[in-house]
């Protein structure tokens, strides 16, 4: 295995074991740093959405009705939560399992890429943010909001020393910056906005038509 489905393979098996933990854990770590950025990051939404590291299902309340939904997650065990979120709701949504590095579509399938709080948590976000790339139709915008490493210098310390323990427990990093990343993969940036002392980022970007 390379390095990134072994991590990919590691982190599977821990989550299998946070799943049942995962939504009452995050959900006061969200009223903290998120405010009203799920909403935001659904409105930007349209046609074909492909929502990356889906989770537990958390965005799915807040997509306007007439998108068509498909999401993507690397543990069956937060897949099985976002399909009884989805039963609940009664979101129809096209529900996968499958890796971010290596995303299981054609060239251009989809309007809309979203991730939320996810390129925290994978091994190597470049080829993530490479595979956004290409299964996006030209003219197709990416949405994202994660935590990200603060440009205050104290608190990007603090977060620093936080990484360790976080990555034996989540593979969640801390530090990452992506927005640099997002750029050099060839997207135009339309909007960034930092939150929260630097530690939450919003960000949208284009596909060149």
């Amino acid at each position: 295995m390379t390095d990134v489905t072994a991590e990919n393979e590691r982190l599977r098996k821990l989550w299998q074991e946070y799943a049942p933990r995962y939504d009452s854990d995050i959900g006061r770590l969200e009223r903290m740093l998120l405010d009203d950025g799920r909403a935001w990051v659904c409105g930007q939404a349209k046609g074909e959405v492909l929502e990356v590291a889906i989770g537990s299902g958390r965005n799915l309340e807040f997509y306007p009705d007439e998108v068509s939904l498909t999401g993507l997650d690397l543990s069956p065990a937060m897949l099985d939560l976002a399909r009884e979120r989805a039963a609940t709701l009664g979101r129809e949504v096209d529900l996968r399992e499958g890796e971010a590095h290596e995303l299981p579509f054609a060239d251009s399938s989809f309007d809309t890429v979203v991730c939320t709080m996810g390129l925290c948590s994978v091994p190597d976000e470049r080829p993530v943010i490479a595979e956004m790339y290409r299964v996006l139709r030209p003219g197709g915008r990416l949405v994202l909001l994660d935590h990200v490493g603060s440009h205050h210098k104290l608190i990007f310390l603090w977060q620093r020393l936080l990484e360790k323990s976080m990555l034996r427990q989540c593979g969640d990093y801390q530090t990452r910056r992506p927005l640099p990343l997002v750029q050099q993969a060839g997207f135009v940036i339309e909007y960034q906005k930092r939150l929260k002392l630097g530690v939450v980022e919003r960000v949208t970007a284009r596909k060149p038509a």
